[in-house]
């Protein structure tokens, strides 16, 4: 029998739930999100795991990654789409969540998404950190200036804007504000 398996990730437990080739729900429990708790979930079901389905999201790549590792069939599927065909549902919870997924994965109803190397989300994450240091000084250079604009006179500004020098020379500072 082909068992698909749709997962709810939350932060501490995933939602689980099996649904038959016929359209029945055979098995529901809630895990710990992580790869080894689910495999083991996954590996007591009797049946061939036709598919394992779990939305798109910062949680589930190291899923995604842990189970394909060890042989799941494992899809990505789309947020957006996800999103739609489950608001339908007139009561939400984790629970009819996760069966949701199973039902569109059962149904083929979903986009998958590809999911990035171990390497490409590590390079993307070095260049998140070095824009929000970048913004940091922006944002910290703009503040100055706008706090030094009172002390500095226009011409100084303006010729020697980019020299802490030429800034300096023509601060008259306050030792109140130090």
């Amino acid at each position: 029998m082909k068992l698909f398996v749709g997962l709810d990730v939350s932060l501490e437990k995933t939602a689980i739930c099996v649904i038959s080739e016929h359209g029945k729900i055979v098995k529901e429990a809630q895990v710990a999100s992580e790869p080894e708790a689910l495999l083991r979930w996954i590996g007591d079901q009797d049946g061939a795991i036709a598919a394992v389905g779990l939305e798109a999201g910062p949680l589930s790549q190291g899923l995604h990654r842990g189970l394909s590792e060890e042989g799941q069939p494992v899809v990505l599927m789309e947020t957006r789409q996800v999103e739609g065909a489950l608001k339908a549902m007139p009561i939400k919870t984790d629970r009819r969540d996760a069966e949701g997924i199973a039902r569109l994965l059962h149904l083929g109803w979903f986009r998958p998404v590809h999911c990035k190397s171990v390497s490409a989300q590590e390079v993307r994450a070095v260049l998140s950190a070095r824009k929000a240091v970048q913004q940091g000084f922006i944002t910290l250079e703009m503040s100055l200036r706008g706090l030094l604009r009172t002390s500095v006179s226009r011409s100084a500004q303006y010729r020697e804007a980019g020299s802490s020098k030429g800034v300096r020379r023509h601060i008259k500072w306050d030792i109140r504000v130090a």
